[in-house]
């Protein structure tokens, strides 16, 4: 919770010194010209400062320190100006030179416990600022306040720093800023609901208070309140367009909110404003994997693991979407150093292993999926992988086990009797594996592949009714697969339906062609792809034009075809496909 300790702090130091220099330099005016034109330099910086124009008041008390260098208030005031710039190691230099020609300044006390806490020396700021309490004459401000507090809870004196806190904001009950600090000691105390009604009242008091926005928005999220948290991130978003810190913690609670296409575009157009920004190329990338564009992802990923090859978790993520584009064997090194970086972790564990699942290479998998169950023995989809790992090793008796065990740990996922279902089935246990299959098929109904195995196995039983039932509903499930269409005409011809048995034979083979076609389609367009990346331009738009001419229906070969049609300089034409792949899109819905 580091970044609900965020404050914007202007301070008025100037003021409390202007009067002092103006006695001191009236005093001394019989000395030389240069004292007059401090004087009138002093004057022209306080005006500047007054009317916010900081850095004409830099100047002006520059020439200040320079004409009357024994004047303390003049260093006093330059340093003021530079606390409020921002320039803290400049500003401890005036401030401290102030304080040697008149140790009792409390301005310029009070604005070097400010410099020291910005610039993180907590310890010398809070020497002046204990100081300042045995001494105090007056109410600090209440800025000056919050940066005592932030020195308390820097140095991890939380509860002197709540109680500070708590008083400040009963003497200036109308002040924002305390608010905003008190809900952030709050936060870090993991006392939400009190945090979260301190940013509450800060926004009432400013509704354009960015901070608290964020603020509220960061202790909902920590509380899961998602759908709460949106909007106030949103609007410190919009309040804060160039942040680019703002926008990628909106877009990461958008990407817990599953709004993943919006979140894309604000991290696209944060990378546009910070284009090194890691953070915002790593939850850019974890927005592309989710919506189902893991290639996208890829290059976003490796960026981030050049960057910091110690972040584990994107190393996971990488591996994780090389897996998931079927490029198992570059994986394995990234979930081997991931698990160099987290020892304890079993889903790294898991992840390895589904990679050398993908692989076909079980013994390796099943040795990842074992590590994983040491770490966390009671991980049903541990179990769940090594049972199908063990299963493709023929071990059926282990595999049955292992699958027992994961459905009895989460009896309601539908993957373990699915899989015994398979595995009684591929063993000649028909009833044992309609059993199996049913739990599977309740859990799970819209599973296309499992009424199609139940339909074969009641097939085989000779229950053709109960077959045919089941045979349609995997076809209501997969309208495109040939493969239901198929059995039902066995069945349909078994039953003496030779018409209805002929017509789904047809749809079968229609089916089959389409898929062929689809397949051609793909595989061309995934070469178009690869020769656009080496600006291969003109064979990437051969590829293309075979995909489309292969399956005219297929959205991705109309708008590659169209990037490869643009990047030639064929404006019209490339048009012309983003047209056919947006109305071919509009058509499948």
């Amino acid at each position: 919770m580091r970044c609900l300790f965020r404050c914007v702090y202007r301070f008025a130091g100037v003021l409390l010194v202007f009067c002092a220099l103006a006695a001191s330099l009236g005093a001394l005016d019989s000395r030389k010209q240069s004292l007059r034109s401090a004087d009138a330099a002093f004057h022209a910086g306080y005006a500047a400062e007054k009317s916010g124009d900081l850095s004409t008041a830099r100047l002006q008390f520059e020439k200040v320190v320079q004409l009357a260098p024994d004047i303390a208030e003049g260093h006093s005031a330059l340093g003021a100006v530079l606390v409020q710039l921002g320039q803290y190691a400049q500003a401890i230099r005036e401030l401290r030179r102030a304080l040697q020609i008149k140790s009792d300044d409390r301005s310029a006390q009070i604005n070097l416990a400010v410099a020291y806490e910005q610039s993180g020396d907590h310890e010398k700021s809070l020497a002046l600022f204990r100081s300042l309490d045995r001494n105090l004459t007056s109410p600090l401000p209440p800025a000056v306040e919050i940066s005592y507090i932030r020195a308390l809870a820097a140095t991890r004196q939380t509860d002197l720093a709540l109680q500070k806190c708590q008083a400040a904001v009963g003497s200036a009950p109308k002040n924002s800023l305390l608010h905003d600090t008190l809900g952030s000691l709050e936060a870090q105390r993991q006392d939400w609901n009190s945090a979260v009604g301190q940013f509450k009242e800060a926004i009432r008091l400013d509704p354009q208070f960015v901070e608290a926005h964020l603020h509220l928005g960061l202790t909902l999220m920590m509380q899961r309140r998602t759908s709460e948290a949106v909007p106030e991130l949103a609007t410190a978003a919009q309040l804060s367009p160039q942040n680019a810190f703002t926008q990628v913690e909106f877009a990461k609670a958008l990407i817990a909110n599953e709004e993943n296409e919006r979140a894309a575009g604000i991290l696209r157009h944060t990378l546009e404003l910070a284009p090194t920004y890691l953070e915002a190329k790593y939850q850019l990338a974890l927005a592309l994997q989710a919506s189902g564009q893991e290639q996208q992802a890829i290059p976003l990923l490796q960026d981030v693991v050049a960057a910091d090859p110690h972040n584990a978790p994107a190393l996971t993520n990488l591996g994780l979407a090389l897996v998931q584009t079927g490029k198992s064997r570059e994986a394995i090194p990234l979930y081997q150093r991931a698990i160099k970086e987290t020892r304890g972790d079993p889903l790294v564990h898991q992840d390895l292993g589904v990679a050398y699942l993908q692989m076909s290479d079980l013994d390796d998998a099943i040795g990842e999926f074992r590590a994983g169950l040491k770490l966390a023995p009671e991980a049903y989809q541990l179990h769940y992988d090594l049972g199908l790992a063990l299963k493709l090793k023929d071990d059926f008796a282990a595999a049955t086990a292992e699958l027992e065990l994961a459905a009895r740990l989460n009896p309601g996922s539908p993957d373990p009797p699915y899989t015994l279902g398979v595995l009684d089935m591929q063993r000649g246990l028909f009833d044992e594996a309609v059993e199996q299959l049913r739990i599977a098929l309740r859990l799970r109904p819209q599973n296309g592949d499992g009424w199609a195995i139940l339909g074969s196995i009641y097939k085989q039983q000779n229950k053709l009714a109960e077959a045919s039932d089941a045979v349609q509903k995997a076809i209501v499930a997969m309208p495109d697969q040939p493969g239901p269409h198929s059995t039902l005409a066995g069945i349909l011809a078994q039953q003496g339906h030779t018409a209805e048995a002929a017509a789904e034979r047809q749809k079968a083979a229609e089916l089959t062609r389409r898929a062929v076609n689809r397949q051609r389609a793909t595989f061309a367009a995934n070469t178009g792809g690869m020769l656009l990346q080496k600006d291969q331009i003109t064979d990437a738009i051969e590829r293309y034009r075979y995909a489309v001419a292969s399956d005219p229906t297929y959205v991705e070969a109309h708008r590659g075809l169209a990037t490869a049609l643009a990047r030639a300089g064929r404006t019209a034409e490339a048009e012309a496909e983003r047209q056919k792949a947006a109305q071919i899109e509009q058509d499948q819905r």
